[in-house]
């Protein structure tokens, strides 16, 4: 048998490899040859232009961009069907306060009697104060109009004269002209001014309607305002639920805060206003207080607004000196209210730089005058407490128990 030796062994071993390494080589080009290729004179690949010619941070922009086109449309169309049925909105959002207030007073009449019989006790309260406060303000109204109409007539001659005198020099008469100026002018637009009073017969239907449907929302949002939220949340897709379980209850915990806080500094500013006026003996303190008290439920703004028109009331009927005095009193409330009352009643329900409440005041005025004014700071709070709780969501074992009692 033919033994090769070692020599031709190793020469047929290279030649092998050889051949094999030429065969790798024809294969490698012939699959490079294989591979895709494009066109000669044909458009170039979609994905492979975008990934090179568009820049990640434009890409970024307009996947962000048309999802806040599409969420400001939403907001549009929702805004727009609410200020369509303004009346319910409004009707609505009064029933949400007054069960935000009457819901204490209510589950605590509830130890002692029927939930039906605790809500119908606590409504019937609240009507009772709201017509003892406005049956005090007519009745003193009623007792110093006569002894109010002669010292604001001084008053306006006092500083008629104030005027004509240094730094001023207004020429002798000129208010005597501007009265006689109001009065032609009222005697001329006479059938005017009537059809705005019958109008306003209208508006006060409108205004009795709101609060007939505000009282019967708030009766059902009291007595079983947490098996309606139930049945709200069991409509939702499974998977929707425990969000809007979050979302519920810090929008509610919020709306409560705020509306019990913005309560008491109302009431503690009408209390200083009335006290101050009555010692300054300025007419018509209780009803100047009254005014301050609703007047604060605009942020920032209504209590400067209601303190002005004491400061002219003071003015016409008490003189300069007094009337200096009460714009004192307006820095001073707006100080205390500014840096002791709302941190310390309303820190935890409102958190909300002070230039933000002041825009969101402007844009709910502009956008729905004084009930716009008065629903903006809230809406806005509740707005961004649920967005802070959906951003980062607790544990949902600390948050599976019942909410509140009776949230609507």
């Amino acid at each position: 048998m033919h033994n090769p030796s070692g020599r031709q062994r190793a020469r047929s071993s290279a030649a092998r490899g050889g051949r094999a390494g030429r065969t790798g080589a024809r294969t490698a080009r012939g699959a490079w040859a294989a591979g895709p290729r494009r066109p000669l004179g044909g458009a170039p690949d979609r994905s492979s232009w975008e990934a090179t010619e568009i820049s990640p941070t434009l890409r970024l922009a307009a996947a962000y961009g048309w999802r806040l086109i599409v969420v400001g449309v939403a907001v549009y169309l929702i805004f727009a069907a609410l200020g369509r049925f303004h009346l319910v909105t409004l009707a609505v959002f009064l029933a949400l306060v007054m069960t935000a207030l009457l819901e204490p007073l209510v589950s605590v009449l509830h130890r002692w009697m029927p939930r039906s019989a605790a809500v119908v006790v606590g409504l019937l309260l609240a009507i009772l104060v709201l017509f003892a406060v406005l049956s005090l303000i007519g009745a003193n109204v009623a007792g110093e109009w006569e002894g109010l109409r002669r010292e604001f007539d001084g008053g306006v001659a006092r500083i008629g004269r104030w005027l004509e005198g240094p730094p001023f020099h207004l020429r002798p008469g000129t208010l005597s002209d501007v009265q006689a100026q109001v009065s032609q002018f009222v005697a001329r637009h006479r059938a005017a001014l009537i059809n705005t009073a019958l109008s306003g017969v209208g508006r006060l239907v409108a205004v009795l309607t709101v609060g007939v449907l505000a009282l019967f929302c708030s009766v059902f949002f009291l007595y079983s305002g947490d098996r309606m939220w139930a049945w709200f949340g069991g409509q939702l897709p499974v998977r929707g639920r425990h969000p809007v379980r979050l979302a519920g209850r810090a929008a509610w915990a919020t709306f409560t805060g705020y509306t019990r806080g913005i309560v008491v500094v109302a009431a503690t500013n009408a209390v200083l206003v009335g006290v101050a006026l009555f010692v300054l003996r300025v007419p018509l303190a209780v009803p100047l207080a009254v005014l301050e008290f609703f007047a604060a439920f605009v942020p920032l703004v209504g209590s400067p607004i209601a303190l002005a028109v004491a400061a002219v009331v003071a003015l016409a009927t008490r003189g300069p000196l007094v009337a200096a005095v009460v714009v004192l009193l307006i820095v001073l409330i707006g100080q205390l209210e500014g840096h002791v009352l709302h941190p310390l009643v309303m820190s935890r329900a409102v958190r909300l730089h002070p230039m933000v409440v002041a825009l969101s005041v402007i844009c709910g005025s502009v956008a729905a005058g004084v009930a716009g004014a008065v629903v903006a700071v809230p809406l806005v709070s509740v707005v961004w407490s649920v967005y802070g709780v959906l951003r980062a969501p607790r544990p949902a074992e600390g948050l599976s128990g019942p909410g509140p009692s009776n949230k609507p």
